[in-house]
């Protein structure tokens, strides 16, 4: 008889679990895709675009259209960047024709990104052309110090040949340009990931970035210690983030 009570718990158990894993799993793919639609990603650099999130058993599929090439990147790195994501399917395309891998198009979007996600450069006021590889800087800029630094992160961009920084600095001291006091973890890694593989100095580290409210920690192999530097600094001067732990291990 209690052998008989043991199977008919033990099936049940079996049926409540079965109803259990696909209520967990419905959850969990709304939470990736209300995560990624609220993330500063979205709601600042994609806002423009169209994309459609589906996820079914942490399994992500993007569609629809953006107005960039590097915008796609965007998108596929802060969702791998959520909690309970197991895979992207990128099927996102480009609006008009897909820039070619290191054409002027891309260096400009590249270049326009590591600008914007840079706190020391985070200027709406900058516009950005490229012409066979050289890039022209134009608008305003607060400073003399944030008009050379942006000349300096455009200048290691893969595929820049040069710079002209042709930007203003105007007399008057204009008002500071101020960011939330809170971006979402997942941006925060997408904009470290997108800086690092963007610098000519640092785009062949094999670099891990993992944040958790707003401390960024690196791990994985830098070639030397000036490499391992350059990547601190260049994440520390990210939107966003509060500190660096970089646990790189020198080649």
């Amino acid at each position: 008889m209690k052998l008989k009570q043991l199977v008919i718990l033990m099936a049940a158990i079996v049926i409540m679990m079965a109803n259990v894993a696909p209520l967990y799993a419905s959850e969990m793919d709304e939470r990736i895709v209300s995560s990624a639609k609220s993330s500063h990603i979205w709601k600042t650099y994609l806002k423009g675009d169209d994309i459609k999130v589906e996820s079914m058993n942490g399994m992500v599929t993007l569609t629809g259209e953006v107005s960039e090439g590097f915008h796609r990147q965007l998108a596929v790195e802060t969702v791998e960047s959520l909690p309970g994501v197991q895979s992207v399917d990128n099927k996102l395309t480009v609006r008009g024709t897909e820039p070619a891998s290191d054409s002027d198009v891309e260096i400009a979007g590249k270049v326009k990104a590591t600008l914007m996600f840079h706190r020391s450069t985070s200027v709406s006021t900058t516009d950005i052309s490229v012409k066979d590889g050289r890039v022209t800087l134009s608008g305003v800029a607060k400073s003399l110090a944030q008009r050379d630094l942006a000349s300096e992160y455009a200048s290691d961009i893969d595929g820049v040949v040069g710079v002209d920084n042709q930007m203003t600095v105007p007399s008057a001291k204009t008002t500071a340009q101020t960011l939330a006091d809170y971006m979402d973890d997942a941006s925060i890694t997408t904009q470290v990931k997108y800086t690092l593989l963007s610098h000519r100095s640092t785009s062949t580290l094999r670099t891990k970035v993992d944040t958790k409210d707003g401390v960024v920690t690196l791990s994985g192999i830098a070639k030397n210690s000036a490499e391992r530097t350059l990547a601190t600094l260049f994440a520390n001067d990210v939107n966003g983030v509060k500190a660096v732990r970089n646990l790189m291990t020198i080649e």
